[in-house]
């Protein structure tokens, strides 16, 4: 996947220069950052909408969206792929995958460095008990 994001990428960084009136991406890079956030908060809102209402087509269609307009943001801000996937692998190497971190300062011990196992999550299971 890092590869077709990669291409989307450098296809956003080839475009964002073109004729605004033939172009999408250049469009959106005339408009400026306000512009491109609020097509990627549209496209996420559409994918959560889609996705409770059991449409998975749509969801698989506007998560394409997401991602191109995610990447127009990443373009647009200075962050290439590897930057996010760099971030990513140290998230994994301190957390494990399906961890976020924390909004406050993790300490690590040193035997926890070692890389956690990839973990699968169901949705369902996660429901906090009271």
């Amino acid at each position: 996947m890092s590869d077709s994001l990669e291409r989307l990428y450098q296809a956003v960084i080839a475009a964002k220069d073109l004729d605004p009136q033939v172009s999408r991406t250049a469009r959106l890079f005339q408009r400026g950052p306000d512009k491109m956030a609020k097509k990627l908060a549209e496209e996420a809102i559409e994918v959560v909408i889609d996705a409770v209402n059991g449409k998975t087509d749509a969801v698989i269609r506007e998560s394409a969206d997401l991602l191109y307009n995610l990447t127009v943001l990443w373009a647009a801000a200075g962050v290439r792929p590897e930057d996010v996937w760099r971030e990513m692998d140290q998230r994994e190497h301190l957390l494990g995958i399906a961890e976020k971190m924390p909004k406050s300062p993790v300490k690590v011990p040193p035997s926890r460095m070692a890389r956690r196992p990839i973990v699968a999550l169901e949705g369902r299971a996660l429901r906090k008990r009271h």
